[in-house]
């Protein structure tokens, strides 16, 4: 008998502020596919690391007769055959290098005319004026500075350049987008948060006669507030639901369907990680209007 009050209760809540209820559902809805996505986002920007700083080299370019007159660090002139070998020599006594690439000025050229084919300065360019350099892959891609350190000004070395570093850019973008996406899911969080306020709020007054005759039959403060707590944890989950369809929408669509095909170069999170995602987040859409609920209903319920 009293569980079928208290649902009935909640029915009547619902459908007399269905339209805050809506209003409710759809912020929340919002608030977690936000929450949901930016830890999506940070797994992927981890993945992206731990993916691409494996394969990154560190490139010690050598000096070419183009630089001698260009680059002060050439001031001496192009590498000779014996700076190669001693480059190369030390190269291998050095326990962070894993193995180490020669690429010449013509495969430099050959290289670059593959990858930039419709520059226009792709024809003004001949073999002679591209760099010889060592392509060294490291056991450990943060010892780049062990390289540094020992190939930076050493005659017949032009630069030593860490792939990393062109990537810090890219990562440090993602990682931009992504606080911007939790400052927003912060924000609508505080939306949601003010209308279950508001919503519990409206009920409680609007039940403020049946609340009295319940309190003087001798009813309990809980079993009072109870219908107004379900109805704000009713109104969470249908929006967690929405929150999740959201997710795995994003993840069918934008990436397996979508990106997967015209990035292939990235290596995108799989399922495991949104499944991972999901139960945070109906949890915190069942919880938080509970809680909100909870809390607004010791001020405002009092009859």
């Amino acid at each position: 008998m009293r569980a079928q009050f208290v649902l009935s209760e909640i029915g009547v809540g619902l459908r007399r502020n269905l339209t805050m209820t809506f209003a409710v559902i759809v912020s929340v809805a919002l608030s977690l596919a936000l929450a949901g996505g930016s830890l999506l986002a940070r797994e992927q920007v981890s993945t992206m690391k731990g993916y691409w700083y494996d394969k990154v080299q560190v490139s010690i370019y050598l000096c070419n007769k183009n630089d001698a007159s260009n680059d002060p660090t050439c001031a001496k002139g192009a590498v000779t055959e014996q700076q190669k070998s001693e480059i190369k020599t030390d190269l291998d006594k050095l326990d962070v290098v894993e193995k180490v690439y020669h690429e010449s000025a013509d495969e430099a050229y050959k290289h670059y005319k593959e990858q930039f084919k419709d520059s226009p300065l792709a024809d003004s360019l001949t073999p002679d004026q591209m760099q010889e350099s060592y392509r060294v892959k490291l056991k450990d891609p943060t010892k780049y500075q062990v390289l540094q350190t020992a190939f930076s000004g050493r005659q017949g070395v032009q630069e030593v350049q860490d792939q990393r570093s062109l990537l810090e850019n890219l990562f440090n973008l993602l990682n931009g987008m992504n606080i911007a996406a939790l400052c927003v899911m912060a924000l609508m969080l505080v939306v949601a948060l003010l209308l279950i306020v508001n919503t519990v709020r409206v009920s409680a007054f609007s039940r403020r006669r049946e609340t009295g005759i319940m309190r003087l039959v001798g009813a309990s403060s809980f079993y009072i507030q109870m219908p107004f707590i379900l109805e704000a944890a009713i109104a969470g989950l249908i929006g967690a639901g929405f929150a999740c369809v959201l997710l795995v929408g994003g993840k069918y669509f934008l990436i397996n369907n979508w990106l997967q095909e015209k990035i292939v170069l990235i290596n995108f999170i799989g399922w495991d990680a949104v499944i991972r995602v999901l139960p945070f987040i109906v949890a915190v859409g069942v919880l938080m209007p509970a809680v909100a609920a909870f809390f607004t209903l010791r001020k405002y319920l009092k009859v």
